[in-house]
């Protein structure tokens, strides 16, 4: 079997790592990991600290069926070590701290206050919500702390000012998503940059066409169909205010320097010192709660650890997926799907840009983590392939994160739609209000409208970009 790229070799030219039964063996630790994901998500006790379990039985059943254990075992280690997961890694923690510097200084509040001053009643209120809950996604690179910072006030007062209980919860879910989608610090666009060898401005500027047309129809989509509702006089108490807008500021400090290419780490690094100094100035951060001394051992330092603490369960979970991805190209089996996708179903762009989409959607569903999905088709399908066909690491990076925000913020299995539906479920609950299905989460208009717009990219070639010579500069 020829080498490329993708499968490092010995001096006899065979693959590193041998399996018994062959490369398509070394499938077989990732599709372990997968089951756990599933029975974890399906048993409704999903969470990414408890799919560390999972990628721990993974290595360890790979281990039974190599040949070369020796050879398997280097391979986990030179994934550990990788580069791009290093960086990948680094980004996460950082961002993790971005984002706990604007939710401890008010971010959450001063969007509410927006809400609340507009006094916008039903399907108005519904694409508030959404705006609302996209900003704070986006400023935080968490949909997940979205929803949960959201919902509890958003649901109750929308409700009550007349918008339509499940579009309302959608168009939560919705922002959560389009926030997701064009965050520089998201998660997702980390991981598609760097495993696509990217640039974050040329990601970010390039997927904004994709991400704005699947906005604006999700609005139009929420103004036919998230009013309806009775406006009722028992107005909700909410902690809103106006000050917390300026959290704002530092999230256009990040975007402005990714934009200027300034690396992520850089950008993340002054939001965050341009967050505590607004914080302390203004009084919506104590110098106590960034860090102190604290009471008993054990107990939280303040916010610096407690957005390091909210990435670990991810970053975790990732090094067990850079493990088994340098796995599944040791052994020669990425090697052998690239060499079977070019003959057969990727002769030209077009068949080829499907086929990156098309395999990261499909590693979303069972996964039930987008990034996790990214990281493990980005350097051995999607990146090889984009470059076999001279598309731009930008292009191969969208293709990979707009697919892997779509399904994923619709399976009632994957972590954001659980935890986004116990949430509305607990407010519901609370506050006496009616309640929805999870299968409401089909409903994501934000998640079809991207899938649709992106197969139109595709098809069609708009918005695509090919290489040029400025994309061959190392961006790690």
């Amino acid at each position: 079997m020829p080498a490329d790229e993708t499968t490092p070799t010995n001096t006899s030219g065979e693959p590193l790592i041998r399996m018994y039964g062959g490369p398509i063996m070394a499938l077989v630790p990732a599709l372990v990991l997968v089951g756990v994901l599933i029975w974890l998500s399906v048993a409704e006790r999903a969470d990414l600290s408890t799919f560390w379990v999972g990628g721990f039985a993974a290595i360890v059943v790979g281990l039974l069926l190599t040949r070369t254990p020796r050879a398997f075992a280097e391979s986990i280690i030179r994934g550990l070590s990788d580069n791009t997961g290093a960086v990948i890694i680094t980004a996460y923690l950082f961002a993790g701290v971005f984002g706990s510097m604007l939710a401890g200084g008010g971010l959450v509040n001063g969007l509410l206050w927006v809400g609340v001053s507009a006094n916008l009643h039903g399907a108005l209120f519904a694409i508030l919500a959404f705006f609302l809950t996209c900003v704070f996604a986006a400023g935080t690179g968490s949909s997940v702390a979205a929803a949960l910072a959201l919902i509890p006030v958003l649901y109750p007062v929308g409700v009550a000012l007349g918008a339509d209980p499940t579009m309302l919860a959608v168009a939560v879910l919705a922002g959560g998503a389009f926030g997701d989608n064009i965050a520089p610090i998201s998660d997702t666009t980390i991981t598609s940059s760097y495993t696509a060898k990217a640039t974050m401005a040329d990601v970010v500027k390039s997927r904004l066409p994709l991400s704005l047309i699947s906005a604006a129809i999700t609005i139009g989509i929420l103004a036919i169909f998230g009013g309806g509702g009775e406006v009722t006089t028992n107005r909700i108490d909410v902690d809103a205010n106006p000050l917390g807008l300026l959290m704002i500021i530092p999230f256009g400090v990040v975007i402005y320097l990714a934009i200027r290419r300034y690396h992520i780490i850089i950008a993340l690094t002054w939001g965050i010192l341009s967050a505590i100094g607004i914080g302390v100035v203004t009084g919506l951060l104590k110098v106590t709660e960034i860090f102190s001394i604290p009471a008993e051992r054990g107990d939280s330092t303040g916010l610096i650890q407690d957005g390091i603490a909210s990435i670990t369960g991810a970053i975790v979970l990732v090094l067990f997926i850079l493990a088994l991805a340098q796995v599944l190209a040791d052994s020669g089996f990425m090697n052998q799907v690239l060499q079977r996708l070019e003959k057969k179903a990727t002769r030209g762009v077009r068949s080829a840009e499907l086929a990156i989409s098309g395999i990261t959607l499909l590693f979303t569903i069972p996964l039930g983590a987008n990034a996790p999905a990214i990281l493990l088709v980005g350097p051995t399908i999607g990146r090889p392939l984009g470059v076999r066909h001279n598309l731009a690491p930008a292009r191969i990076a969208n293709l990979m994160d707009c697919a892997a925000n779509t399904v994923f913020y619709m399976l009632p299995w994957h972590n954001a739609v659980i935890i986004w539906y116990a949430t509305v479920l607990a407010t519901a609950t609370q506050y006496g209000l009616p309640s929805i299905s999870i299968g409401a989460a089909l409903l994501n208009p934000y998640a079809w409208s991207l899938l649709v717009v992106l197969l139109f990219s595709i098809l069609t070639g708009w918005n695509r970009r090919y290489a040029t010579a400025a994309d061959e500069v190392p961006k790690i």
